[in-house]
């Protein structure tokens, strides 16, 4: 499996300023060329660790979550990552070794460590290693419903959940879904969609679902609204609701990327 992982820096003075990043009332596109050392944020209880921070509630934009991508330092780590009760989280592992100690087990992650930490849940996080562990970090407020349970944390891999086929594609499209969809007690999906080389989304999706797509592995061509957007490794895509969308992947490696949505919750009204 391969991860893209940003590494920071700055462009060289001769570089043009002109990029690919472009923000619309629909969606933001953010390229790889943007996450350099001068837009990173240190946060509160960790150390020796910095963030890219590539998704928040925001008026106009996208609202149900954030999205971070995460570099701890050898010896860095935290031992209360989650400063907000109520806040459930997925961890995936994209470069590095850490460990994840939750609810009182430890695990040790390699790239394609995955891990959802419900709401309510101790954990904490380490990196014991000689290099630099870097995780995506997807928070969102749970919202609970009458009648369901909390959803239980668990600890997986990429490489160990098989990726279901979409329908009538014979595996040019294929998502690796790391929670139950029939499950009701988790109302965010945090997955992997594969593309093929060649491999689309065969009509513009239009739902109510917000999305963060963050490409993983691979390069393609992705509608956004009314717009024709090349994408490759490293570039991110915040998705308003309602917001048509599609895709043609390019070769010759797969196109992966990681992929948040809302799920599985009625509209408030009031």
């Amino acid at each position: 499996m391969n991860y893209y992982t940003p590494q920071g820096g700055l462009p060289p003075q001769r570089d043009l300023l002109t990029d690919r990043a472009v923000v619309k009332q629909a969606y933001t596109f953010i390229p790889k060329g943007v996450l350099r050392d001068i837009v990173t944020s240190n946060l509160p209880g960790f150390s020796n660790t910095r963030a890219w921070i590539i998704a928040r509630p925001v008026a106009g934009g996208a609202t149900t979550f954030s999205q971070l991508i995460v570099e701890i330092g050898p010896g860095g780590g935290a031992e209360r990552p989650e400063p907000e009760a109520g806040v459930e989280g997925v961890v995936f592992l994209t470069a590095g070794t850490l460990t994840l100690t939750l609810e009182g087990v430890e695990h040790v992650l390699e790239p394609g460590g995955y891990a959802f930490i419900a709401p309510g849940a101790s954990w904490s996080l380490a990196n014991a290693g000689d290099t630099a562990a870097s995780f995506h970090w997807i928070r969102k407020a749970y919202e609970a419903a009458d009648g369901i349970d909390l959803p239980s944390s668990f600890v997986t891999r990429d490489q160990d959940v098989e990726p279901r086929p979409m329908p009538d594609t014979d595996g040019a499209w294929a998502t690796t879904r790391f929670a139950d969809p029939d499950d009701l007690s988790h109302d965010m999906h945090v997955n992997i969609v594969t593309f093929q080389p060649g491999g689309s989304i065969p009509f513009a999706e239009t739902h109510v679902m917000e999305h963060g797509l963050f490409v993983l592995q691979g390069k393609a061509v992705y509608r956004l609204n009314d717009d024709w957007v090349e994408c490759e490794a490293g570039d991110y895509m915040l998705l308003r609701a309602f917001c048509p969308q599609a895709c043609y992947a390019g070769g010759p490696e797969p196109f992966r990327y990681l992929l948040y949505k809302d799920v599985n919750r009625q509209i408030r009204l009031t």
